[in-house]
């Protein structure tokens, strides 16, 4: 399938998934990476006028707000600002942490985790659905926050590896800008997503599109998939007794 065979069967997806849902639109958190951009460019093919981006700042770098911006002008969506800053700190102070900047994933993942709950007011209040940002790369190995970014309606990005994603930001004609700045969460000041996982995604595509890669990065990703197998499983109930 070629990039605008693709493009046309994803926005063609959205647009069955939003209609059989009885939905009115779509809501996407836009942060300002390519997966988000690429999505939100999806989304306004398939479904018009109806979406919304959403920014959610949470103690975040300016820059990567202002990338958030530029995509949404650049596409011409309708945007909303939601800053953040304030409801982690409280539930921080409740919880006793203290710290924004904090290398903690039990800290970081407090940011995904507020972003979900605020995509779905959104999305509930105007019965659209919420778009998921997630890659086949990142799902594939667990790099994404369990009811956080995870914690979507649809994935139309879930059945694409990383550098497919940047194929078609190019073709939807996301700005270079975005495509090319190294992929990162925000969970902390200059972490990215590949030293984060201590793998490329160069490594990561290559091993889920031929099986192959060295024998230190093949056990690391299948060790990673192991791990992470509870964020992709149906939830375990007990059986008949």
């Amino acid at each position: 399938m070629d990039v605008e065979d693709l493009c046309d069967f994803l926005t063609g997806w959205i647009a069955a998934q939003v209609n059989g849902a009885g939905s009115a639109g779509t809501v996407v958190g836009v942060s300002g990476g390519v997966d988000s951009a690429t999505v939100l460019a999806l989304c306004k093919r398939a479904v018009g006028p109806k979406v919304l981006g959403l920014v959610m700042p949470c103690h975040s770098h300016k820059e990567d707000i202002d990338d958030a911006m530029l995509v949404l002008d650049h596409f011409g969506v309708e945007r909303k600002v939601v800053v953040l800053d304030d409801a982690f700190d409280e539930l921080m102070r409740a919880v006793g942490e203290s710290g924004s900047e904090k290398r903690d994933l039990c800290v970081a993942n407090v940011r995904p985790r507020l972003r979900m709950a605020t995509l779905y007011y959104h999305a509930n209040k105007l019965n659209y659905l919420v778009v998921g940002t997630g890659n086949r790369s990142e799902l594939e190995v667990g790099y994404f926050t369990k009811y956080g970014d995870g914690g979507v309606d649809i994935l139309p990005l879930g059945g694409l590896v990383k550098s497919q994603v940047r194929d078609l930001a190019a073709h939807l004609g996301v700005p270079a800008r975005i495509i090319e700045k190294p992929p990162t969460a925000g969970l902390w000041p200059g972490q990215t997503d590949e030293g984060e996982m201590g793998l490329t995604y160069r490594d990561i595509d290559t091993y889920l599109l031929t099986g192959k890669g060295d024998p230190e990065t093949v056990a690391r990703i299948r060790l990673m998939q192991q791990r992470s197998a509870h964020k992709r499983n149906p939830l375990p109930v007990p059986g008949d007794r």
